[in-house]
């Protein structure tokens, strides 16, 4: 209700998808720029960077398609024409069933979920600079109960440090003070899991660094402004600094690790 462009969830019916690219598809989300102002599709297409870069790291991971949208705009006797950037997510239940499992409604404690996929979450949190998000609570994270784990994956990164839009503010989840300013800010908000795996993640993120940036990379022609392109491309490269520094990455993540 804040936006200029609010989000739009789209509902087909089977029928109508006959020989078109929805085929099999009941429900989508439509993402758009949030505030009509001109960097709005440069912050569009890094959110869709966000979702792109976690299909890299984690098999379960919403599907996102990009689109270029035309919006009339009535006004009394004129109208004016919008051209935006969206793109388009999977439903939580066609998920499900594309990985052969099952949307987990019920609050689970972060601990009792698969610790892999919950240390690459927050790796990958921590890379976008996102605190918009809480697996106790699923916001901005769905459950998906699949190859008998609890499994988290996260969605909704308008709010993170790579996007960096102008409305972004540091989440408040739980009235829990992040200790952050600003959303540029990196917050590691895992919990505290293995040692081993860890560095098995760590050493994951380091391997993938060249496809990540590729994907990055190939972002680029989107863009409207190349410096919004440079600049997240550098938050981006931030974090593997940090991941390749010891002390960095003993400071910034080991021992912010949460207990509870």
């Amino acid at each position: 209700k804040n936006c200029y462009f609010p989000p739009i969830k789209l509902k087909f019916k089977k029928s109508d998808l006959k020989e078109t690219i929805f085929k099999g598809e009941k429900r989508l989300k439509l993402v758009l720029p949030c505030i009509n102002q001109s960097d709005k599709n440069d912050n569009v297409i890094k959110e869709y960077i966000a979702y792109k870069i976690f299909e890299i790291i984690s098999p379960y991971y919403f599907k996102v398609r990009m689109v270029d949208i035309e919006f009339e705009e009535l006004k009394k006797n004129k109208s004016k024409i919008h051209l935006v950037k969206g793109f388009l997510i999977e439903d939580d239940e066609r998920l499900a069933k594309r990985i052969d499992g099952k949307v987990y409604d019920r609050s689970v404690h972060p601990l009792q979920q698969d610790d892999l996929t919950s240390v690459r979450n927050a790796f990958f949190q921590f890379m976008i600079g996102n605190t918009d998000f809480s697996q106790a609570y699923q916001h901005n994270v769905k459950l998906i109960f699949v190859e008998k784990k609890i499994t988290p994956v996260p969605y909704d990164f308008d709010l993170a440090g790579l996007v960096n839009c102008s409305y972004a503010i540091v989440s408040q989840i739980g009235d829990k003070d992040m200790g952050i300013e600003s959303v540029t800010q990196r917050k590691f908000r895992g919990f505290k899991r293995d040692m081993a795996l860890f560095e098995q993640v760590r050493n994951e993120f380091i391997e993938k660094k060249p496809e990540i940036m590729a994907t990055i990379d190939a972002c680029q022609s989107y863009f409207d402004n190349e410096k919004e392109f440079s600049v997240a491309r550098n938050y981006v490269l931030d974090f593997f600094e940090i991941i390749a520094n010891e002390r960095k990455y003993k400071n910034q993540i080991l021992d912010q690790a949460r207990l509870k």
